[in-house]
């Protein structure tokens, strides 16, 4: 067992980078540490990142006022071991030797905080999940 096996990298992509992506990537961060390398982009990028999803994220101490939307490049996928797309269809780059994930999560995009915490805990669910399944 050698320190420098390199740690996987997940990419979780959406429409606009503002709202699951943002969420996913910060629970990831979150629960995995310096065991994931991970990053967040967007097929349109929105200005900034959704209003009630840093409040809903805020609710369960993470704080993510801070990020902002970020353009999906195919630089990133190539650089991602593992692409979690959340609902942006075909605008995502698919690559041999990359592993794919689609999650249908509903878009917190025009919602309110009580619409976005179920989105929030159903993600965190999966990062779970995810963490046990990169991380074992």
């Amino acid at each position: 067992m050698s320190d420098s096996t390199p740690c996987p990298s997940v990419l979780f992509v959406c429409v606009h980078n503002a709202g699951r992506s943002q969420m996913a990537a910060a629970f990831l961060t979150h629960f995995a540490g310096e065991k994931v390398e991970v990053r967040s982009a967007g097929s349109v990028p929105a200005d900034t990142v959704n209003p009630a999803v840093v409040e809903a994220m805020n609710e369960v101490g993470i704080d993510i006022s801070a990020e902002t939307p970020k353009i999906l490049t195919t630089e990133a996928v190539q650089a991602s071991d593992v692409v979690i797309t959340m609902g942006c269809g075909d605008t995502c780059p698919v690559l041999p030797g990359k592993r794919y994930l689609d999650w249908q999560l509903d878009d917190p995009a025009g919602q309110g905080v009580d619409a976005v915490r179920p989105i929030r805990d159903e993600i965190e669910r999966r990062i779970r999940t995810l963490v046990n399944d990169l991380t074992g």
